[in-house]
């Protein structure tokens, strides 16, 4: 018994050994120099863009300042402010709209890129309820995400 304990002991030690030099490796350097950092920043940085895809939301509008071109939407735990570009496609009810069509306390829909500042870059802008469509979908997405795996793990009784 004392043979297996100094055995499983000196396995364990040596495990650990061998993956430090393994783990060290693997992890990533910082430049020493600012030049070289410029060098390997990635092309999203350079742009200003954080996220390449766009991220949707949905929410009913707290605020709206025409000035800064920024509008507001309530979250669970914390609003969050969209700015507003000339990329942006604003839509109500099918059609084109405006910066002057979006209100407070009206419900809108979208999508948005997170830039590497912080700021949120609405992309698109749906405004008023949504659709049957859409809400399906979003229904679904929900459902698939929440599914648990022992549920569907467990096998259909089986009759002879």
């Amino acid at each position: 018994m004392k043979n297996k304990t100094y055995l499983i002991g000196g396995v364990c030690v040596a495990t650990v050994a061998f993956c430090l030099p393994l783990t060290a490796q693997t992890m990533a350097t910082t430049p020493s120099s600012p030049s070289a950092s410029r060098a390997t920043a990635s092309p999203a940085a350079s742009s200003g863009k954080l996220s390449t895809r766009p991220i949707p939301f949905h929410g009913m509008i707290l605020s709206v300042d025409r000035r800064a071109k920024t509008f507001a939407i309530a979250g669970k735990k914390m609003s969050r402010v969209f700015q507003l570009t000339e990329k942006t496609s604003i839509t109500k009810g099918g059609n084109t709209a405006n910066m002057q069509d979006i209100a407070e306390n009206e419900e809108a829909s979208g999508s948005y890129l997170k830039n590497a500042d912080g700021t949120l870059e609405a992309k698109t802008v749906k405004l008023g309820p949504m659709s049957a469509g859409e809400k399906t979908k979003e229904g679904t997405k929900k459902l698939k995400s929440s599914a648990s795996p022992a549920a569907s793990a467990t096998p259909s009784p089986v009759k002879y």
